[in-house]
C-alpha cells in the first residue's frame, strides 16, 4: 500500500482565531487545498472537468480535532480517496504536525455533478480515472 498524497502548509497568523489556534473554517480549506493538488499530481484538469460539464461537490464534511494548531505551525495534509460502487465517493484528510502527531481529520462524502442535469453522475470513479494520468493518486487502479 502506497501513502497517501500530502502536501506541507503553514499557519498564518490571520488564520487564527481568539484562542489562537487555527479557525475551524480554515481546516475545510487546507483539506481543499490538498485534494485540488491530488488532483493536479494525478494530471486531472479541473478546467477539462468543468468544461465536459462536470463538477465535484462535497455532500457531507466531518471535522475532528485532536491537537491544536497555532500561528506558525507547519502541518501536512494528506488526501485520501475511498471509492464505492454507488454515486459518492470518500475522501479522507488527515492533518500532522511535522513530528506526526495527529492535529486533525476532515472527511468529505463526495461526488460528481453533471452540471446540464444537476444530478450526481452514476460512477464519479470511471469519470475521475478517464482523466488521470496518475489514478493511483485518486486511490484507482492504474
Amino acid at each position: 500500500m502506497t501513502e497517501p498524497f500530502s502536501v506541507r502548509l503553514e499557519v498564518r497568523v490571520y488564520e487564527i482565531d481568539p484562542q489562537l489556534h487555527l479557525n475551524g473554517g480554515f481546516y475545510i480549506q487546507y483539506a481543499d487545498h490538498a485534494r485540488f493538488a491530488c488532483v493536479q499530481a494525478a494530471g486531472v484538469s479541473v478546467e477539462d472537468l468543468i468544461g465536459s460539464g462536470l463538477g465535484p461537490v462535497n455532500l457531507e464534511t466531518v471535522i475532528r480535532y485532536h491537537r491544536e494548531l497555532r500561528g506558525g505551525d507547519q502541518v501536512d495534509v494528506t488526501c485520501d480517496w475511498e471509492w464505492g460502487t454507488g454515486k459518492t465517493y470518500r475522501v479522507h484528510h488527515l492533518f500532522r504536525h511535522p513530528d506526526g502527531g495527529l492535529a486533525a481529520e476532515v472527511s468529505h462524502v463526495s461526488g460528481l455533478l453533471d452540471l446540464k442535469t444537476r444530478r450526481l453522475v452514476p460512477d464519479p470513479g470511471r469519470e475521475w480515472h478517464t482523466r488521470a494520468t496518475k489514478p493511483e493518486l485518486l486511490g484507482l487502479t492504474p
